[in-house]
């Protein structure tokens, strides 16, 4: 069976004063908070991939989501339609080493050697730096 490459779900976003925005997926049964409305969503999708991934490998049901237009709100909640793509998710426990060709200048590659550098690591290295992961296993 084919995999679902992005999943959407909508979220109720709650806004109470002086405290962080809070999230619940009502069809998942989960919640989440964030600072403002853009840690809310980047929690909230982070949350989303973990739960898919969740049922997908315990093979459990997937729930329909509820249409954003038929979630009932509140005066001070908002509904908005999550997303998370799951390639990234799933990628993200997967820790095998893949090979890379990678093209250098023949003198860099000269002074690279002298010093012993291990090409691999300085890649992940600064892969992860340019792209703000702290962990190898991060996936999103």
């Amino acid at each position: 069976m084919k995999k679902v490459e992005r999943y959407f779900y909508p979220a109720i976003f709650i806004y109470e004063p002086d405290q962080e925005i809070a999230v619940k997926f009502p069809d998942l049964k989960c919640a989440t908070s964030g600072v403002d409305d853009d840690d809310a969503l980047l929690s909230a999708r982070e949350l989303l991939g973990i739960v898919m991934n969740g049922l997908e490998e315990d093979g459990e049901d997937i729930p329909a989501p509820t249409p954003l237009d038929q979630v009932a709100t509140r005066p001070n909640e908002r509904a908005v339609l999550v997303d998370v793509y799951m390639p990234s998710i799933r990628q993200a426990h997967n820790n095998r080493s893949v090979n890379r060709t990678v093209t250098l200048p023949a003198w860099l590659n000269a002074a690279a050697l002298e010093r012993n550098v291990n090409f691999s690591q300085v890649l992940q290295d600064a892969l992860k730096n340019l792209l703000h992961m702290e962990s190898a296993n991060t996936g999103a």
